[in-house]
């Protein structure tokens, strides 16, 4: 047994949170982490002490840069004096979108991401990322420069920058400060609701410096013909080894139960009381299309979602994953299962398990439709379409109303009344009322389509 002294509470919560569903080995040996009841350690100069401290100021020097990694080029494996902490990122063969929280899951493995600013420029996706020491931006750059986030496209180019520091006015989809939640979000942007801005500061959900990886597999899909492996570095999730045995194309962590490009979610913390198949074919089918849901028999407060592919999987994962519904903070990771089985002719189910294969519903059949367009995290405001002519405002509202929603501003596009936007009083509130209002008869055979908004009203 051991004690560990974190820098501070967030990061001892932080990884906490990361191995307790993922249990650590060290020497093939599971190793199990807790809290203790100390505050700080006091520590002596007995020879195992003496020893700890010897490790100790080895790590501090490593944090410093003044000491060369293990393993690393000779070449190339120290950080210069002066070396930017600010990575400039070039997405080349953007064949799927990238996202502000994909880049900021991925370069979090290699320590804790303070800001990042996106834009287009000479047509080209680009980023700049900050880190909060030049040591964990040297080896992304080592690790991550020249590899595909997906198998065969998005290709990362990644350079120091010749700033030293970002400046980030606001924060929304574009640019990102992760030590300033209080930022406004400028431009018309959804603003970063409760639970959005739980997921960058809060113990639980996904706290820095591992966002999205607390307890979650990676979202990335590192597609690598040899075996990278980096060196552990303070800050990362090390080692970290890409395999040509991925051969679905997704970054290995050791230790984690879930299997690389598996469409098989697990949702955990769910409410047993009001959860349905239909309603977690609702949700997920906002991110993919659902082929199969099981709500556990003996734990209903777990369920599968077979989604149609990996991808679509991991884009369920990382937007719906420490949201809240019904009350409940909503988990969603790699499951070890390859498929959700039916159940057996005569086997008790209580209709816990639904197959959606074939449902008229999915949103994503089509190739090249509209809806792979509008892919948005889940926000207060909804997008609502399908509308007949003889549908007004109030209808909407009550209806809104009627499912326990409070409305708080409504309006109709003006180029297109079918199509209007609500604005509900949480996003708790809005992905509830979509999973109850979506495909919602309104008559004259219009059934109402609902889905998450970029915008607000």
């Amino acid at each position: 047994m051991a004690f560990l002294e974190m820098a501070s509470e967030e990061a001892a919560v932080t990884m906490v949170n990361y191995y307790t569903p993922v249990t650590p080995h060290l020497r093939s040996q599971p190793v199990f982490i807790q809290y203790s009841n100390h505050r700080e350690l006091k520590t002596d100069n007995l020879p195992n002490q003496a020893r700890a401290q010897a490790a100790l100021q080895a790590v501090s020097a490593v944090h410093s840069g003044s000491l060369a990694l293990p393993g690393a080029p000779t070449n190339e494996g120290t950080v210069l004096p002066g070396q930017s902490p600010v990575l400039r990122i070039i997405i080349e063969n953007l064949f799927y979108p990238v996202t502000l929280e994909v880049l900021h899951q991925i370069f979090s493995k290699f320590g804790t991401v303070l800001k990042i600013i996106t834009f287009t420029k000479n047509n080209q996706f680009q980023a700049l990322l900050q880190y909060a020491d030049p040591v964990n931006a040297h080896y992304a750059k080592m690790a991550l420069d020249g590899q595909n986030i997906y198998n065969a496209c998005c290709t990362l180019r990644i350079d120091f920058s010749k700033l030293t520091s970002l400046n980030v006015k606001y924060n929304n989809d574009k640019s990102r400060d992760f030590t300033r939640l209080d930022l406004p979000t400028g431009d018309g942007q959804p603003s970063l609701e409760p639970p959005m801005a739980a997921a960058f500061g809060a113990p639980g959900i996904i706290s820095s410096p591992y966002a999205g990886a607390a307890g979650f597999a990676p979202a990335i899909g590192f597609h690598q013909a040899t075996g990278i492996s980096v060196p552990a570095v303070p800050g990362a999730l090390g080692p970290l080894t890409i395999t040509s045995s991925a051969v679905t194309g997704r970054m290995a962590i050791p230790g984690t139960s879930g299997v690389p490009g598996n469409s098989v979610l697990l949702v955990t913390n769910l409410n047993p009381d009001l959860i349905t198949p239909h309603g977690l074919f609702i949700l997920f089918g906002v991110y993919g299309d659902v082929h199969r849901v099981k709500i556990m028999f003996n734990k209903k407060e777990n369920a599968l979602v077979q989604m149609a592919d990996a991808s679509q999987a991991q884009l369920a994962m990382n937007h719906l994953s420490g949201q809240r519904l019904y009350g409940k903070v909503l988990r969603a990771t790699l499951s070890k299962h390859q498929a959700v089985q039916l159940p057996r002719e005569g086997q008790e189910d209580q209709g816990l398990t639904k197959d959606f294969s074939n449902s008229p519903l999915h949103r994503f059949k089509k190739p090249g439709s509209k809806n792979f367009q509008n892919i948005f995290p889940p926000s207060a405001t909804l997008h609502l379409s399908n509308i007949p002519p003889s549908v007004t405002v109030d209808d909407l509202k009550n209806l809104f109303t009627e499912a326990g929603c409070s409305v708080k501003a409504f309006k109709f596009f003006q180029k297109d009344r079918k199509m209007a936007l609500i604005q509900l009083g949480s996003v708790e509130e809005a992905i509830q009322a979509l999973i109850e209002l979506h495909n919602h008869d309104l008559g004259e055979n219009h059934h109402l389509r609902v889905s998450f908004s970029k915008s607000t009203i």
